[in-house]
């Protein structure tokens, strides 16, 4: 078991999962808002994958941590699952004799072949569990181990996980700043224009190729906007293939398009409270924020997500009117060239849309979660 040591106070508290920044960014949330309530930052363990964002991101933010062996196991047949099988045993015999030694409180789960091996390890041991699953539709991990739960905090109304409370999904606080945050003044950071309709086109750190070809195919059909602004955030991925002709942008003229991309940005916070409509996918976490900071989005649900959990995570704003659902594999330029316009070209209808997306937020997300996890280890049932 690797990972840094617990500094000298008690660990009262553990939280486990990770393996992607989906799963492991709301945990620092709600870990962040415990501290806020008193409890010593080295008293809060996590416990997460070898291969994760966790390695670096626990210990940056001054947590202790446990790294597991293994990974999550693919829904095929293939040779590399009797490796992650036998990953998965050990991690689940070193999470047990963790648990056993330090006895905390209470284990919040996020999610993740991790959070298995210690919720499955917390119910041998008669440790509370809370589960937090990200979507609404919950994943494969959470759904397992539920049943042993106290209670399970809900990202979404109506999630398929038992004894579930909604509780919304924990944002960074940049972006709960951004809800507050003057357009003019992150703008005014980003190089934005102030008086023109800013469109943000992001979608995590790799981006996506779908929406990234469809944005700059419709650039030459947008050149001579005078009253619109693009922000690409391409991602990593397709940034080393920017010169490569289906990214390749036109010239455009002066005085229209105001077009700037880029590979990857640390100010989403400020993309947010700049932009008037966003283009992205729909990711649990991603939902979440347009909702706090009451961004109408066009949103492109990732088709390979599992459970077609994406269009699920969509389908509340875009019932609530804040947002417009487009399948992956209908998102063109020609599409997003219509579905563009008329929001252009009608300030209002784009003003309605983020008071409804606004109406969906639940910036105290956190706090709830919070609540949920010092209830269990107060043994309130």
């Amino acid at each position: 078991m690797s990972g840094a040591e617990p500094t000298s106070a008690t660990v009262t508290l553990v939280i486990a999962g990770g393996g992607t920044a989906g799963h492991l960014i709301p945990g620092l949330v709600v870990a962040e808002e415990l501290v806020e309530r008193g409890h010593p930052r080295s008293s809060i363990l996590f416990v997460g994958a070898e291969r994760g964002p966790e390695v670096t991101m626990v210990p940056e933010r001054g947590y202790p941590v446990r790294l597991l062996p293994g990974r999550g196991i693919q829904r095929s047949l293939t040779v590399d699952n009797v490796a992650a099988l036998w990953g998965l045993v050990r991690a689940a015999f070193q999470a047990f004799a963790l648990l056993r030694k330090e006895r905390p409180k209470a284990v919040l789960a996020l999610g993740g072949f991790a959070s298995v091996a210690c919720a499955v390890s917390a119910a041998l041991l008669r440790i509370p569990l809370v589960v937090a699953d990200q979507n609404a539709l919950a994943g494969s991990a959470n759904r397992l181990v539920a049943r042993f739960a106290t209670s399970c905090a809900a990202a979404f109304p109506g999630v398929d996980l038992p004894r579930a409370v909604l509780t919304g999904n924990p944002v960074r606080p940049e972006i709960i700043a951004a809800a507050s945050t003057p357009p003019g003044a992150a703008r005014e950071r980003l190089g934005l224009p102030a008086d023109r309709t800013v469109l943000a086109v992001f979608s995590g750190s790799l981006g996506s190729r779908r929406i990234n070809t469809a944005t700059v195919g419709a650039l030459e059909s947008l050149a001579d906007r005078s009253d619109l602004a693009i922000y690409h955030v391409l991602g990593r991925r397709d940034w080393d293939e920017r010169d490569e002709p289906e990214f390749r942008t036109p010239a455009l003229p002066e005085g229209g398009l105001v077009y700037t991309r880029v590979a990857y940005s640390n100010e989403i916070g400020d993309l947010l409270a700049a932009a008037d409509l966003g283009l992205t996918r729909a990711g649990g976490s991603t939902v979440a924020e347009l909702a706090i900071v009451g961004l109408p989005a066009i949103l492109v649900p990732l088709p390979i997500a599992t459970r077609d959990h994406q269009r699920a995570n969509a389908a509340g704003l875009v019932e609530a009117g804040g947002a417009i659902l487009v399948i992956d594999d209908q998102l063109t330029s020609e599409r997003l060239i219509a579905e563009l316009m008329p929001l252009i070209e009608k300030p209002a209808v784009l003003a309605t849309m983020a008071a409804a997306a606004r109406g969906e937020g639940h910036p105290d997300a956190a706090a709830r979660v919070a609540d949920l996890v010092e209830s269990a280890a107060e043994g309130v049932r």
